[in-house]
């Protein structure tokens, strides 16, 4: 699934009052994290992570590991925060036309 420019802007709409679901620690990107993630996305649709990383190239790693491993699409990335869609089956999130 690709987000469309226009889709991704309502998102980031969505997403800018919400606050972190999930904060990574100094273990990184660990199978529990992942799972965390994996549930919050099931549970809320667009969610936002902290990705407690200094190094740019590092957190670039773990921002596409995240998106591959859960499967979901990246909004945005701002600063240490990535923000993340993936429908669950209920869809409680109706984006528009792209």
């Amino acid at each position: 699934m690709n987000l469309s420019t226009k889709q991704k802007q309502f998102l980031k709409g969505l997403a800018h009052n919400l606050k972190p679901v999930v904060l990574m620690g100094a273990n990184g990107l660990t199978e529990a994290v992942l799972a965390e993630i994996d549930l919050a996305l099931n549970h809320h649709e667009l969610i936002k992570v902290k990705v407690a990383s200094e190094d740019r190239e590092t957190k670039l790693l773990i921002v596409d590991a995240i998106i591959r491993e859960t499967k979901a699409e990246k909004v945005q990335v701002i600063g240490k925060t990535l923000v993340i869609y993936r429908p669950s089956e209920d869809r409680k999130i109706e984006l528009p036309r792209k």
